[in-house]
């Protein structure tokens, strides 16, 4: 069993568009990972049947029962994220500055604080209209603990891959480099970078090639939008040979990724130009993984 994972530095490259048309060109014996669970999208495009979902139950909450209460302030002298307050005679906890550490449980002389769970999200199995199993994730608002949620994502979906003797996980990551992408990151056999010739993009590609490096992780790239800056083009395909970083395909700008959107359908399914070479993108993914 491979995993593949799809990322890139900043958003709005094409990202998700290009991890739906590898999913529509993918071979039958792939499960499916939408791990940009902050904002989750892929669904729109491969329009899923839930079949299962479950609560992610992950941070906690400091609770006050007054009948235990003595109003000492022990709890207010410790929390360091200004979480405790005194109103109207009574020691209250902001529910949004409590950061679920468990200090102030701790050191409560009368055992009135509770550590409660919370339910930060929900996880979901659902059916695709690829015939593909897809594992997804919605982080509830404000939520913390995302890169749990991706880890609890991709274990499921890796879980089921060895259960039912498939070949490949195909994972779509969040933008940027921050702890999703590191959840997302840990276990992957590849990596693919989608990128397009701006300022930010290009910027972006290097610090998330920085952060796969310390994962020791093969790296293909796919440069999008590659003609609407050429200069900038040929500078990053310069940095990726420098770097020793496949190349795996140069799509031109296309509406045709918009129209296919519109539609609920994957681009490589939309547009035969873009496919091909999306298609040959992906064979070389899967022959560079043998």
């Amino acid at each position: 069993m491979k995993e593949i994972v799809v990322i890139s530095g900043k958003g709005g490259t094409g990202k998700t568009s290009v991890t739906g048309s590898f999913a529509y060109l993918s071979s039958e014996k792939t499960v499916l990972a939408d791990c940009d669970v902050d904002a989750s999208d892929l669904h729109i495009l491969l329009k899923p049947e839930i079949i299962t979902e479950e609560n992610f139950l992950s941070s906690y909450l400091a609770v006050i029962d007054y009948d235990k209460c003595v109003t000492c302030g022990k709890c207010f002298e410790v929390c360091r994220f200004k979480a405790v307050s005194f109103e109207d005679d009574k020691f209250r906890i902001n529910n949004i500055n409590c950061e679920g550490c468990g200090y102030c449980a701790k050191v409560c002389p009368s055992a009135a604080i509770d550590m409660q769970i919370q339910n930060d999200g929900k996880l979901y199995v659902s059916k695709t209209r690829l015939n593909k199993t897809l594992f997804h994730a919605e982080l509830g608002p404000g939520a913390e603990n995302s890169g749990k949620l991706v880890a609890k994502v991709k274990n499921n979906a890796k879980k089921y891959a060895r259960e039912n003797n498939l070949e490949t996980v195909l994972v779509d990551g969040s933008p940027g480099i921050g702890c999703p992408v590191i959840s997302s990151l840990s276990g992957a056999d590849y990596v693919v970078l989608v990128t397009e010739p701006t300022v930010s993009g290009s910027h972006d590609l290097k610090r998330v090639i920085e952060l796969v490096k310390k994962f020791k992780i093969r790296m293909g790239c796919v440069i999008n939008k590659c003609d609407i800056n050429l200069k900038l083009t040929a500078e990053i395909k310069q940095f990726l040979n420098d770097q020793k970083i496949d190349l795996l395909t140069e799509l031109p700008y296309d509406d045709a990724f918009t129209k296919a959107m519109i539609e609920g359908k994957t681009v490589a399914e939309f547009s035969n130009e873009i496919g091909t070479k999306l298609q040959r993108a992906w064979y070389k993914i899967t022959e560079l993984m043998r």
